[in-house]
């Protein structure tokens, strides 16, 4: 296995980390298309490519946001000890992966929420992050209304995405003033990723959460503001 970034871990991270990427390998239940040898630099480097944002290292509780197999969030709770991440998804077999992966590797600082984001917002999880995340979930402009009401004011939304997209970079610019959010950065770290189109997005909210948010769950990727 190679280990690319993941040498930026500590020698328990990285045992940790190698440790979800076993379970992976051997999980029956489909929870990642990826569970080869790729996986490391598929899921371990990718997503510590999100610590060259000083927002996402120095935030103190994370969500992440559509969480699948635990990437990035899994691997962010390693990289962060000090901080506290919070995995939401919706999905059974996957938040039963995640929750045996924290107990084998003995993560004590992330937590699986099974739950719809919109209705984590709507509830416990509304205004208590100073960040976002989500790894492949869907458009800019969906991810930054799921983002919104979970966001402190000042927070960020970190995104991994693909080649870089300009009408989906435009429905973003012209929804993100309803959503109380505003577009700051993007990195390109191709190069330092599994993929060479790797961008991160990072948005930042900007005020109160607007009243209307969230919306009713589903209802951000039906009908996408902008």
């Amino acid at each position: 296995m190679s280990e690319g970034r993941g040498a930026a871990l500590e020698s328990a991270g990285r045992e940790a980390l190698a440790t979800v990427l076993e379970l992976l390998a051997g999980e029956r239940a489909s929870v990642s298309s990826v569970v080869d040898e790729r996986a490391w630099s598929v899921h371990v480097a990718d997503s510590l490519t999100g610590l060259e944002l000083p927002e996402l290292r120095a935030a103190s509780r994370i969500a992440d946001v559509g969480a699948g197999a635990g990437f990035p969030g899994l691997v962010l709770a390693v990289a962060l000890p000090g901080g506290r991440v919070d995995l939401v998804e919706s999905v059974g077999r996957k938040c039963e992966f995640m929750r045996g992966a924290i107990e084998a590797a003995g993560i004590a600082n992330a937590t699986v929420v099974q739950a719809r984001s919109e209705d984590w917002a709507a509830g416990e999880g509304r205004e208590a992050y100073d960040a976002v995340t989500a790894r492949a979930v869907g458009r800019l402009s969906t991810l930054a209304e799921l983002a919104s009401p979970l966001l402190r004011e000042d927070g960020v939304l970190v995104a991994w995405k693909g080649r870089r997209d300009p009408e989906e970079e435009s429905q973003l610019e012209r929804a993100a003033p309803d959503l109380a959010m505003r577009p700051e950065q993007i990195l390109d770290v191709g190069d330092r990723a599994a993929s060479r189109h790797r961008h991160l997005h990072l948005v930042r909210k900007t005020g109160p959460t607007p009243p209307n948010l969230p919306r009713k769950a589903g209802m951000a990727k039906k009908r996408p503001k902008g």
